[in-house]
């Protein structure tokens, strides 16, 4: 019995080899809405995987074409969502704050679960400890790990290091900039000062780079305008974080009545990125509300995400999405924000969408309806009826989350189960 149970199972095994070797595709998603941005695609239709690219998005491939389908039927296929204000920059280092200390987060933990196949470190590293951040996270991470450089050398290590004008060096930090193909971008954050100087570096940084800036503007004493930052000192393609915030020291976006200052609406028009940045101090519905009624989406949905910001309102990148369903941005808009958008902020064409020859990154979402409460960074809630959760996720082709299972066979089908000996 147990030598025929064993020519069995050693014939199943090289029939399943065999068959593999006769499929096109190595995965095929059955069924899906697919939400792809940049393809103009917004309807049910299949995608097909072989290896770690996007073979084909089409309707009704062959599932006999496919060595795994899962079904996908009543679920959002999107790109791999891309989280363009992330704190990665992890380690043990005290007085460190987001720079190699305790409050960032190693990456692996955080996104697939909600769908994320890519961040973007915002400012954690400098040009002086970049090389510590790359070693450390960059090439341990299955999640794909980019980076906006700090204008300042140390890094986002807080307090005084983020005041010191001396070590923002534009031609230095563009240097590593063109030395690492993971830097995206460059950020100025947590200066208090009043000097332009920061964001005058950092733009000419960005400019001798060719690569976008972001800013994390406020607490400035005393204030400096808004307005002149959005179309003095920043360029076209410049990124404006904490969008939705109403901080001290700084101006907000939307006036008393509810309206866009003229002069955001101008920035808007320059082509200035405004983005959500939610983080723990960030995001008021206050701000956040009646600029949706005026239809003033966010160019790109971020989380800010570090140790206090997921224990407190924002929580994680679905989260803050659902926030702008239950607002009343489209869903196609949100899904947007949160994939070929913030791939072409970063100058990234090669993700954020589903083209054949793409790698294989791909979220599958369900959408809950029910009663949900939503908390802003004052504390405040929003209650609203739908929230998005994660099903499956993708990294290059390989199934990296997969909460209910869905793309795994039954256990009844293990050899050695009770199911499957009485069935012998």
């Amino acid at each position: 019995m147990y030598v025929t149970r064993k020519l069995y199972l050693l014939c199943l095994l090289l029939m399943c080899a065999g068959a593999a070797l006769a499929q096109e595709y190595t995965l095929l998603l059955k069924g899906g809405h697919v939400v792809d941005a940049k393809n103009n695609i917004d309807g049910v239709m299949d995608v097909a995987i072989k290896d770690d690219k996007i073979a084909l998005v089409a309707k009704n491939i062959d599932p006999k074409k496919a060595t795994l389908v899962v079904d996908a039927k009543g679920l959002y296929v999107t790109p791999g969502l891309i989280d363009i204000h992330s704190h990665n920059f992890f380690g043990t280092q005290p007085d460190h704050y987001l720079s190699d200390g305790f409050e960032a987060l190693p990456p692996d933990g955080f996104t697939f679960r909600v769908g994320v196949t890519t961040v973007v470190d915002a400012g954690g590293a400098g040009w002086k400890t970049f090389s510590t951040f790359k070693r450390q996270t960059i090439e341990h991470s299955k999640t794909r790990v980019l980076s906006f450089l700090n204008i300042v050398g140390e890094g986002m290590r807080g307090g005084p290091y983020e005041q010191n004008l001396a070590d923002m060096d534009s031609r230095m930090t563009a240097m590593v900039v063109r030395q690492n193909s993971e830097i995206v971008g460059i950020k100025v954050a947590h200066f208090s000062g009043t000097e332009w100087d920061p964001v005058d570096r950092a733009v000419e940084a960005g400019k001798i780079a060719n690569v976008p800036v972001m800013i994390d503007f406020g607490g400035h004493v005393p204030p400096l305008p808004l307005r002149d930052l959005l179309l003095t000192h920043l360029r076209p393609g410049d990124i404006f974080t904490h969008a939705y915030a109403r901080l001290t020291g700084r101006g907000p976006v939307m006036d008393d009545q509810g309206n866009p200052f003229p002069y955001v609406q101008e920035a808007i028009k320059r082509g200035i990125v405004f983005d959500v940045g939610h983080g723990g101090g960030s995001f008021m519905f206050s701000q956040a509300i009646p600029a949706i009624r005026q239809g003033f989406y966010p160019t790109t949905i971020s989380t800010d995400i570090h140790t206090a910001s997921m224990n407190a309102g924002m929580k994680d990148q679905l989260n803050v999405m659902s926030k702008f369903v239950n607002l009343g941005m489209p869903l196609q808009a949100v899904f947007k924000a949160s994939t070929w958008s913030p791939a072409s902020v970063i100058h990234r064409d090669d993700l954020g969408h589903l083209t054949a020859g793409a790698v294989a990154d791909i979220a599958v979402f369900s959408m809950l309806t029910g009663k949900y409460g939503f908390i802003d960074s004052k504390g405040y809630k929003f209650e609203g009826t739908k929230k998005l959760e994660c099903e499956l996720t993708l990294r290059a082709g390989e199934v990296v989350y997969d909460l209910n299972g869905i793309s795994k066979p039954s256990w009844t089908t293990d050899p050695n189960s009770a199911a499957f000996a009485n069935k012998k």
